[in-house]
């Protein structure tokens, strides 16, 4: 669902990206109490590994297609503050790098590609875990739902904005319908995608799940007819805490095969968004705006200069999972440091 160059105007574009920034902002600020030991080394391969899965798109209705959003999967695993902040590098590197994503709707793409999935995914499924079962099968089922939703959620958000300053004279209730049609669609395999990777996760390390926190629910005992908690066993000694390494070699060793291997076969059709724009009408500007990158070396997923589809598209797709994953793991680092520095100096 990445927003080009012409479909919003520059006044609404302008202020989505101010929007966008103090998202960005405020999610730097609340990533410092997510970035843990545990959480830091991973945040920048999540970001890595979104990156990898956006490039398979999947076949979803005769002629369309979509790919992976992955702002439930980054909240779900990592918290909903980093969770924005994974999107939003994921984003950055697309625009600048590859041509995907309007650099003028940078600010679109992540106010609708990232807050919005990650705010709807994350309090659905904190609400989700208050009700269903306390286990595995609950966080995953949970997981399930809030991916979901959190798709067709971010098509309604595309399709506000889009009332508000949209460049063509379309139809709102068409463009909703359409879109709200297709990306529920899509919100199916977003679900099945994020909810297999948290599975995954959890049945390894599910002490690396951010949303998975507390899962063993405390003993109930009834007494005079009341069910209260048990008194809680004394706890032995905590044992070191494992490195979280294993699972990122293994993470980024799957983002490098799906990049630079699996998305050669991924589904050409028109992804959601630009199905819906070539028979609305909304991209009837679009053709006015050159991409300000469309020259850059890996434009359009390729290296240029090297003729085989796909070695040039594998190619590109491993740069791009190195690229997102020293950006990210560098800046989630740098927070991580401040958040250290923060707890020293409040030590002291």
């Amino acid at each position: 669902m990445h927003v080009p160059d012409g479909f919003i105007n520059a006044p609404v574009s302008a202020a989505a990206g101010v929007a966008a920034a103090a998202a960005v902002a405020v999610s730097l600020r609340g990533a410092r109490k997510e970035l843990d030991e545990k959480v830091a080394p991973l945040a920048g391969l999540v970001a890595a590994f979104v990156f990898a899965v956006q490039m398979l798109n999947f076949p979803v209705a005769a002629g369309t297609s979509g790919h992976l959003l992955g702002g439930a999967l980054a909240a779900i695993l990592v918290g909903p503050w980093t969770g924005v902040l994974c999107i939003a590098v994921v984003l950055l590197m697309q625009g600048v790098l590859f041509a995907d994503g309007g650099l003028t709707a940078l600010g679109v793409n992540i106010t609708v590609m990232g807050v919005v999935t990650v705010v709807v995914a994350h309090f659905l499924f904190r609400g989700l875990r208050l009700v269903l079962p306390r286990t595995r099968g609950g966080v995953t089922a949970a997981t399930f739902v809030a991916a979901l939703v959190s798709v067709p959620a971010s098509a309604a958000a595309f399709t506000l904005i889009y009332a508000i300053g949209g460049t063509t004279d379309v139809p709102i209730g068409k463009v909703l319908t359409a879109m709200l049609g297709v990306h529920v669609l899509i919100g199916v395999g977003e679900a099945v995608i994020t909810a297999l990777t948290v599975g995954a996760v959890l049945a390894v390390r599910p002490d690396l799940v951010h949303g998975a926190r507390g899962l063993t629910a405390p003993l109930k005992l009834r007494v005079d007819g009341e069910l209260v908690d048990a008194a809680p066993a004394e706890a032995p000694a905590a044992p070191a805490p494992k490195s979280p390494k294993k699972v990122w070699i293994g993470g980024v060793v799957t983002a490098l095969v799906l990049a630079g291997v699996v998305s050669f076969y991924a589904s050409a059709s028109p992804d959601g968004l630009e199905k819906v724009a070539a028979d609305q009408g909304i991209d009837a500007k679009a053709d006015e705006y050159e991409h300000a990158t469309a020259d850059s070396p890996l434009a359009d997923y390729g290296v240029k200069g090297v003729d085989s589809a796909r070695l040039s598209g594998g190619l590109a797709g491993v740069i791009g999972v190195g690229v997102t994953l020293a950006v990210g793991t560098g800046a989630f680092w740098a927070v991580r440091r401040r958040r250290a520095a923060a707890e020293t100096g409040a030590r002291v």
